[in-house]
């Protein structure tokens, strides 16, 4: 259960995320990607090619959607397999936690436009979590 709670709350978390981008794409009416996306459309009603250039809120949300794809999936992976070992249910419930907190403390980080090392910081913990699962699902299975 402690995973499933984790597992559903990354999930909500990087799916809001592209919402996220949505919404400030909407906002700001910058920030398009390809130049299809300059017809006209109920959406669309005044397409201009401004909208294809770069808008620094939309850029961050998907710099922050881009790292959450880059780690929550291995999170869901190896949290997955982790928990068919029967770890100690603390154990799991600390990993679990620890990894939730790192992204929530990744999104604050990037979101108020904090420094790299305080990103990385937050990113390490969470990825230092997903390789400590990792490799105590390979020491179960080959001890």
């Amino acid at each position: 259960m402690a995973y499933a709670v984790a597992a559903a709350l990354m999930v909500l978390k990087i799916m809001g995320q592209g919402w996220m981008t949505v919404v400030l794409m909407t906002r700001f009416d910058a920030g398009l990607m390809s130049p299809e996306d300059l017809r006209q459309t109920p959406f669309n009603k005044n397409p201009r090619p401004d909208q294809l250039a770069p808008h620094p809120d939309v850029e961050r949300s998907r710099r922050m959607h881009r790292n959450d794809l880059e780690s929550i999936p291995a999170f869901l992976a190896a949290g997955l397999i982790f928990v068919t070992t029967e770890p100690p249910f603390w154990l799991a419930v600390l990993l679990f936690s620890f990894f939730v907190l790192a992204r929530l403390a990744h999104t604050w980080a990037y979101a108020t436009a904090q420094n790299h090392e305080v990103r990385a910081s937050f990113y390490s913990a969470g990825s230092i979590v997903v390789m400590f699962m990792a490799i105590w699902v390979l020491a179960v299975a080959l001890l």
